[in-house]
């Protein structure tokens, strides 16, 4: 038996429930979760009840800890092994608010032994939606990926919107990663700027200046701005004056965030991201040992400093209050 937190209708309250142990199926791993990363999708999930088909419902979508089973045909992983990965609220076995969760095994990461679980629960959903909008969006090639594609667009010069949220500052590392000449630009609280452009950034602009539209072409070649654009936190949608920074091909990327830009000038590419999508892209299934590499190799670094906002299930609906509050340049974390 072990517990699971539950949601019993959409607002709450949380209620928490002891489940049979569940048995990892062919490919499945079993996780005993030691730490919980918290996501804006968690709080929607809540609060406006997003992708919800029934009550009660259990969500999260990430988290770390030790390898509790493992189902047929599973190699590379075995109990007592630390490792964390992104989960499936979808499923209510494989959801992250829970001690036990079940998951296939693509989607799970050796834990280095340099990170602690706290840090690891932060790393899968920024990391995949990041991948989602390079590789599958904007079809820029991840030279890390093994059996990914090696060619495709090839920017000399990218946007990164909300570059102090989990997946901007994920999206960073792994643009300077596959680009490493390209200028990667980035918008932020002023108070985040040196830590971005510490991940890869050139330049890093305050999102609140009322020429910040400007000072971004500025900072691009010849002044004509960005071939592409990253927004993983509807910052178009507030400031639609940013799709002047786009020339050339004008890619535009949007990670979805529950509302979407409309009224998009016809010569911009629009593309919605989802963080799934680029499971289906050739390679997709080799995303989560990839983090494994970039973080033993240290290519890759956690993207943003964890807070832990308590310990045990019972700390998860605070700590969605503090999320939906507004977070920035921290990643909220549940200690189990």
């Amino acid at each position: 038996m072990a517990y699971r937190y539950q949601a019993i209708k959409i607002g709450g309250p949380f209620e928490k429930v002891l489940v049979d142990r569940p048995v990892p199926k062919l490919g499945e791993v079993l996780i005993r979760l030691h730490a919980i990363g918290l996501n804006p999708i968690d709080w929607k999930q809540l609060s406006i009840g997003i992708a919800v088909e029934s009550w009660p419902a259990t969500f999260g979508c990430e988290g770390a800890g030790t390898v509790e089973d493992v189902g047929p045909g599973v190699q590379g992983f075995k109990k007592g092994d630390e490792v964390f990965s992104r989960l499936d609220p979808q499923i209510p076995e494989s959801a992250a608010f829970q001690e036990l969760a079940i998951i296939g095994a693509t989607s799970v990461t050796h834990k280095p032994k340099s990170l602690s679980f706290e840090e690891a629960a932060s790393l899968t959903v920024g990391y995949r939606t990041a991948a989602s909008a390079i590789y599958h969006a904007l079809e820029i090639p991840l030279p890390f990926l093994k059996q990914g594609r090696t060619e495709g667009f090839t920017p000399k010069s990218i946007l990164v919107l909300g570059g102090s949220s989990s997946v901007g500052a994920a999206a960073i590392q792994l643009l300077r990663i596959a680009l490493p000449n390209a200028i990667i630009l980035t918008t932020s609280s002023p108070q985040h700027h040196e830590h971005l452009k510490s991940l890869g950034a050139n330049k890093a602009f305050d999102y609140h200046s009322p020429d910040v539209v400007q000072q971004i072409k500025a900072a691009t070649p010849n002044g004509a701005g960005v071939e592409a654009l990253i927004d993983p936190v509807a910052s178009v949608l507030i400031n639609s004056a940013l799709l002047g920074t786009l020339t050339g091909p004008k890619s535009f990327a949007e990670v979805i965030t529950g509302r979407t830009v409309q009224n998009i000038p016809a010569d911009v590419k629009h593309i919605l991201v989802v963080g799934r999508n680029v499971m289906s892209c050739p390679g997709g299934e080799n995303l989560s040992m990839a983090l494994g590499e970039l973080l033993e190799s240290g290519r890759y670094n956690v993207p943003l400093p964890v807070t832990v906002v308590g310990e045990g299930l019972e700390a998860i609906e605070g700590g969605l209050a503090t999320l939906k509050s507004g977070v920035s340049g921290t990643k909220l974390v549940v200690r189990l």
